[in-house]
């Protein structure tokens, strides 16, 4: 397929691997490809190559022994295929780490095994029997991009589905041992290429090493013209010799000299981090920090555990844009990444459900937009497909109109209760309060309360809504409030039961605790937090013109849906002006407005001068009425970056999440 309009990879689902099963020379069973005709891994016993070419070829259980950094140590591989790398290598990690050691993997995958091959094919090794489990519990859906898991306390998988020279290209972070791992050279040459080697140089440190099993002259000269130095070392099995190597002086990554200014500041991996706000934005970041043993102190006005039941529901849901752009991007990786992270935090669902979601095509408009979208999104029928009404009535459980896109996996959350858990991570402590001031100081920042108390911590994260600009370092970041309220109705004995999330111009999901929640309004510029009938009237008129046959079955039932008596919630959160979220370091836009003057002049003219940013202070906001598709994420790439780690999402994408991306554009226009 081309390239999609915004230059990456397009956004559609990958050919599965086709394989085709034999014995290997021990009897087990041992997959094939069919496409590249050849081997997943050594017919002579699979584990034991693994664990001479990549574990001995990297030294690794002397390096795991020996590592003291605070970071975790990263492993790059350019070949996923059964995992049984991957998996080895963790094994290794746990046999012979310090207890306080972390280990983030990072590995390619074009043709990505379905999860019964992958499951078939690591039965062969009972002994990582409850890796491959906790492998096989979050196998992503065969979506381009990159895909994170959490296999184990201490150990992150990322998954980068596509060509691994182009997924490599995008990858933003650093790594200390590759597996050059995949099919044989004459099998599938077009992996072999010069892009290849230059991509892992480039994402390489000083003394970063490799290994690999063949020693095939296209790879000796890719490595050697990229930089590594190899060397002939003894093979597994029938292969006499295999290479190993390093780099010592891994070259600049060149993608920063187009836009210095998003050079992300040196890595500080910190102790003690002060959040401020507690909803999805801050207690979803408090709590990917307490994963990596850093503590927490969250801050919050308000007490959500003291808030009761309030039986309010969210929606993970995205709307995707007809064109495929970075916000359309970053939206479906959110979206993917919530859902495995609430099954991985929550597998008795008891803060959510993945009953899927459906979006109404209410107009003709919107159902040629549906339409585009579905032809030049060739996604998994898992992530997305169109149904007609009689298709959409079946799922939905009560009769529908139109004909609406299905999220199949998508869901409905309680967006308060899993901020509540979240925020009793271990290692966080809630502190009520409101920051009134942030001081930068030698040795981290000092917080003022409104109570004059001064809290010190090592770094800080800003997780507000639209006071997350108040600050005098984040004053100039554009935020707009944005008031919505929803409506809540007690159901009576026999009214119809919805089975899927239902979204048009509000949203409404299945009804829970005998309570249905519906809404919600759209209040641009508006802070009001006191209850209004009319928007409960609004409410109701928006969920009678999506689902008039359910409403009816709700009157008919005797709910009673007069305004005056409906209750509700409301809720006040941030927009960015381009309507995607803040996630990085605050950049200083005094040092960038004198650094970059030039771009006014001509645009073309990129100063060689990294953008200054006011060190280990963070932002996450303006995630609007999607937070629950993109805060999650964000907060990981914000841990990711405290903590050089490799991020979750590419590097173009984290990119247009930057906080300075607004203040850049501005100066270029002369503004």
């Amino acid at each position: 397929m081309t390239a999609a309009p915004d230059g990456l990879p397009p956004l559609a689902a990958l050919e599965t691997a086709r394989l085709d099963w034999q014995r290997d020379d021990t009897g087990e069973e041992a997959p094939r490809s069919a496409a590249f005709d050849d081997v997943y891994f050594s017919r002579h016993d699979g584990r034991a190559e693994t664990e001479h070419v990549f574990l001995g070829g990297n030294r690794l259980p002397q390096r795991f022994a020996d590592w003291q950094a605070r970071r975790p140590f990263v492993i790059g591989e350019t070949g996923f295929g059964t995992g049984l790398n991957m998996l080895v290598a963790w094994a290794c990690f746990d046999a012979h780490a310090p207890a306080q050691a972390r280990l983030h993997l990072v590995s390619t995958e074009k043709f990505p095994l379905s999860r019964e091959d992958l499951a078939r094919a690591l039965a062969s090794w009972p002994d990582l029997a409850h890796r491959a489990e906790a492998l096989l519990a979050q196998w992503p859906e065969p979506v381009a991009g990159v895909h994170r898991l959490w296999l184990d306390p201490r150990v992150t998988l990322d998954l980068h589905f596509g060509d691994a020279a182009e997924r490599l290209a995008l990858l933003d972070g650093r790594v200390d041992a590759w597996f050059l791992d995949g099919f044989a050279p004459a099998k599938n040459p077009q992996m072999w290429q010069p892009e290849l080697f230059a991509a892992m140089a480039a994402r390489s440190r000083p003394g970063t090493t490799f290994a690999t099993f063949t020693c095939a002259g296209v790879v000796k000269r890719g490595l050697a013209a990229a930089g590594f130095a190899w060397r002939k070392v003894p093979g597994f099995g029938r292969k006499r010799e295999m290479l190993a190597g390093d780099i010592t002086s891994p070259p600049e990554d060149p993608r920063r000299t187009r836009a210095s200014w998003f050079t992300p500041p040196a890595a500080r991996p910190p102790r003690h981090v002060a959040v401020i706000g507690a909803g999805i934005a801050g207690a979803s970041v408090a709590a990917a920090l307490s994963r990596r043993g850093i503590e927490v102190t969250l801050i919050d006005r308000f007490d959500r555990a003291t808030l009761g039941e309030t039986h309010l529901q969210g929606a993970l849901y995205v709307k995707l844009a007809v064109e495929t752009n970075l916000q359309s991007r970053v939206y479906l990786a959110g979206l993917l990444h919530s859902r495995r992270w609430l099954a991985w935090l929550d597998p008795d669902q008891r803060l959510w459900r993945p009953t899927g979601v459906l979006q109404l095509a209410l107009s003709e408009k919107e159902q040629a937009r549906q339409a585009r979208f579905l032809a030049g999104h060739p996604l998994p029928e898992s992530v997305v497909r169109g149904l007609d009404a009689e298709a959409a009535s079946a799922v939905a459980g009560v009769r529908v109109t139109a004909p609406a896109l299905d999220y199949p996996n998508a869901a409905w959350v309680r967006p308060l209760e899993l901020c509540v858990r979240l925020a009793a991570s271990p290692g966080v402590r809630f502190r009520q309060g409101e920051v009134r001031a942030l001081q930068a100081e030698d040795d981290g920042w000092a917080l003022t309360l409104a109570d004059g108390e001064r809290l010190a911590a090592d770094q800080v994260v800003v997780a507000g809504a639209s006071e997350a600009a108040a600050f005098a370092q984040t004053a100039g970041l554009p935020l707009q409030p944005v008031r919505g309220q929803v409506s809540q109705l007690a159901l009576p004995e026999g009214a119809p039961a919805l089975e899927r999330v239902v979204c048009a111009g509000g949203y409404v999901p299945p009804a829970a605790d005998g309570v249905l929640n519906f809404g919600a309004t759209f209040g641009p510029g508006e802070t009001d937090p006191t209850e209004r009938e009319a928007d409960h009237a609004a409410n109701l008129a928006e969920l009678a013109r999506g689902l008039p046959d359910f409403v009816a079955g709700l009157r008919a039932a005797g709910a009673d849906l007069a305004p005056e008596r409906l209750t509700g919630r409301v809720g006040v959160r941030a927009a960015s002006p381009d309507k995607s979220p803040y996630a990085g370091p605050v950049p200083d836009a005094e040092a960038w407005r004198e650094a970059y003057a030039v771009l006014a002049k001509d645009a073309t003219r990129v100063p060689d001068v990294h953008g200054r940013h006011h060190a280990g202070l963070w932002i996450s906001s303006a995630h609007g009425s999607r937070g629950l598709a993109s805060a999650p994420l964000c907060s990981e790439l914000i841990a990711s970056r405290l903590c050089d780690e490799p991020l979750p999402l590419e590097q173009p994408l984290a990119d247009h999440l930057h906080p300075g991306r607004r203040l850049i554009r501005d100066i270029i226009q002369g503004k």
